[in-house]
């Protein structure tokens, strides 16, 4: 097996394994557990597919170039996603939910484009114009006290503790 082989196949690994993550951190209760430990590992599978694409991409540069920005550009969201749940800042909620959707909008759209080899225009576009509005519609459910959210534990580091909020310290309600 040459490196690029043994690269495509940690690729594989990761963007299934991501596949199957997501939806699990996504559907799980918003508490300490299954949803921080799936949305952990969804993190790090989604630095080690961008790390395998940036790895395919420089042994194949005349032909999968785009897998590059691509790569960083999808693991940039997951980043964003990341940082946000784990420093807790000012409004953080909205940017973790847009930054791990993200991430997961681009798995998709590898997975119809690459995997499926559907290259028409209808497979680069849907799971953004699908993926878009749920998160955009998740994001004003939280902000209007509709889902859960999560209260600040008042540390310097801005971290909070994973507990609901109770509806009179939900910010947006009312």
């Amino acid at each position: 097996m040459n490196l690029f082989d043994a690269s495509l196949a940690v690729h594989i690994i990761c963007g299934a394994a991501g596949l199957v993550l997501g939806p699990v951190a996504m559907t799980a209760r918003k508490l300490p557990g299954l949803h921080t430990r799936a949305g952990e590992l969804y993190h790090w599978f989604m630095f080690v597919l961008c790390i395998s694409a940036a790895a395919m991409a420089a042994l194949e540069w005349q032909r999968i170039w785009w897998f590059l920005p691509v790569a960083i550009g999808s693991y940039a969201f997951a980043l964003l996603g990341y940082v946000a749940a784990k420093r807790r800042f000012n409004n953080w909620l909205p940017f973790h939910l847009a930054g791990q959707g993200g991430s997961y909008i681009a798995m998709v759209t590898a997975l119809l484009v690459v995997n499926l080899g559907i290259d028409v225009w209808w497979a680069w576009a849907s799971p953004t114009a699908i993926g878009s509005p749920i998160i955009a519609w998740v994001s004003r459910e939280v902000a209007q006290g509709r889902r859960p959210k999560y209260r600040a534990s008042g540390t310097q580091q801005g971290a909070a503790a994973d507990v609901p909020a109770a509806p009179s310290q939900q910010q947006g309600r009312g």
